[in-house]
């Protein structure tokens, strides 16, 4: 529509940049680093275990097997909840680490 800098950036907008699909992560402090890596662990803690609660109960539904419930926060919710929070963590902490490292 329009071709000013206004309305479509000049330089690309990716990862090295310190943006994830258009999000500014890399203009984070580290608090907010931290926030938001705990908080993408917990939102995949919490999706995971519903999606294997949900998929015990349709097992014991059809199977007549009794899998008890607990294991979708032991066994699935906790590690991927983890692998996310420390992925996420490792990732912002790096954009906030160039940051600090970038001259200004």
């Amino acid at each position: 529509m329009h071709d000013s800098p206004k309305y479509a950036p000049s330089t690309p907008r990716n990862f090295a940049a310190g943006y994830v699909y258009g999000v500014p992560l890399g203009n984070m402090g580290w608090f907010a680093s931290l926030l938001m890596g705990v908080a993408s662990g917990f939102m995949a803690f919490f999706a995971a275990t519903l999606c294997a609660i949900v998929f015990i109960l349709i097992y014991n539904s059809f199977a007549h097997s009794p899998i008890d419930f607990a294991n979708s926060y032991r066994l699935i919710g906790l590690p991927i909840g983890l692998v996310v929070m420390v992925l996420a963590l490792v990732t912002l902490g790096t954009l906030w680490f160039r940051r600090i490292l970038r001259p200004s």
